[in-house]
């Protein structure tokens, strides 16, 4: 049987299948999810740092250790405003550090999981154990290459960039790439390629100078543009790595805005209010250099914080917009939203058994929140659609 990398034919058709045709679920009455209370964060004024030594080595494949744990913890503690600091790192090796406040965080109480955990509960469950043929790759390879001007030019995935330390990331504003925040920095300090980041977009062969002698069948070049600052929440900072990791992710801004259409940030659901229950990210996989590579596949667990999954994907799709499905109410429309960031693999030690996933990053409420600041630079434009 031919694997969707070696035909071509069933590629197309399984993409067209894929993003053509509504969804099933799409057909019924719209989901109901309950309302998300968005915090406001308030931002203190930025403290200068020391300048970055950018001493740490680049690790793309980030894989953690955790138990039952990372299920039931929340962000219900005592250092939530000291997580949600965040530095900035400027082009000249600049940083600070800025603090902030959450806005009615007694009534809020954290980031409360989006629906209940108990030690019976979705959680704890596990799914029946899939055969591990090799780190992040579970049986057959699902994974599909993207080929051809109507795809790579075509939404969403014209939404995926290369982020120059060897990551993916994906636009969510006409200034802005989200990515992984291992991507650039190693928990103690940034990574030496974060000294002069760069984001790649791709050039299809077709619009390439034909004096080069391109053709439909040569890889997609790389425009390169130069990041202008970077920010990394504080959370990621300095922490054990199987707490860190729910906050692994950092976004980057342009030094001057592209054209290209983005994808909007939306706070993760239940994934039972995913169209289809099912996960999507485009990414640049180490192992196929030079070339976007898109996967789906069902959501297998969620924790407040982490979405768990075994979407095959290898080192290099760090960073990726994991997306899905999302009602968007004022549109009255299932839309594609970001919900996620592709982080890396997890080992699970629940009731004694392991389990391995690839896992990524929810946006919670308030890493939506977060990050919207990060986007807009004020708290008005900053509330869930």
């Amino acid at each position: 049987m031919l694997s969707p990398r070696e035909s071509p034919l069933l590629t197309h058709l399984l993409l067209l299948l894929q993003l053509l045709l509504p969804l099933s679920l799409s057909l019924l009455l719209p989901p109901h999810p309950p309302t998300i209370h968005v915090p406001t964060l308030i931002p203190h004024t930025p403290t200068p740092l020391t300048r970055s030594r950018f001493s740490a080595q680049t690790q793309l494949d980030l894989t953690t250790h955790c138990n039952s744990s990372c299920f039931h913890r929340g962000e219900q503690d005592e250092q939530l405003t000291e997580k949600m600091a965040f530095e900035t790192l400027y082009s000249d090796g600049s940083r600070t550090l800025t603090t902030v406040d959450v806005e009615d965080e007694d009534e809020f109480k954290g980031d409360a999981p989006l629906f209940p955990y108990t030690s019976q509960g979705r959680g704890a469950r596990l799914k029946p154990r899939h055969k591990r043929v090799r780190r992040q790759i579970y049986g057959a390879d699902g994974r599909f290459n993207i080929q051809g001007d109507n795809f790579l030019l075509d939404y969403p995935f014209s939404t995926a960039v290369r982020i120059s330390t060897g990551c993916t990331g994906v636009l969510v504003s006409p200034l802005h790439i989200l990515t992984a925040a291992h991507c650039v920095h190693d928990g103690k300090d940034y990574v030496k390629g974060a000294r002069k980041l760069r984001v790649g977009f791709l050039i299809p062969p077709s619009i390439n100078n034909t004096n080069d002698g391109f053709t439909s069948t040569n890889k997609p070049r790389v425009r390169w543009v130069r990041v202008k600052r970077t920010r990394v929440p504080k959370g990621w900072i300095q922490g054990p790595q199987e707490v860190s990791m729910d906050f692994d992710y950092a976004l980057l801004e342009l030094r001057w805005p592209h054209r290209r259409p983005f994808m909007r940030l939306s706070v993760a659901p239940s994934s039972d209010d995913l169209a289809g229950n099912r996960i999507h990210f485009s990414g640049f996989d180490s192992d196929r250099p030079g070339e976007l590579v898109y996967r789906f596949c069902p959501v297998e667990e969620e924790s407040s914080d982490l979405i768990y999954q075994h979407c095959d994907a290898r080192p290099g799709a760090s960073g990726s917009g994991v997306y899905g499905r999302v009602w968007d109410n004022s549109l009255e429309r299932w839309e594609r939203k970001v919900i996620g960031i592709f982080s890396g693999h997890q080992w699970l030690e629940i009731d004694g058994e392991n389990r391995d996933y690839n896992v990524a990053v929810r946006i919670t409420p308030l890493k939506f929140a977060q990050i919207c600041y990060w986007v807009h630079g004020n708290r008005l434009d900053c509330a869930q659609d």
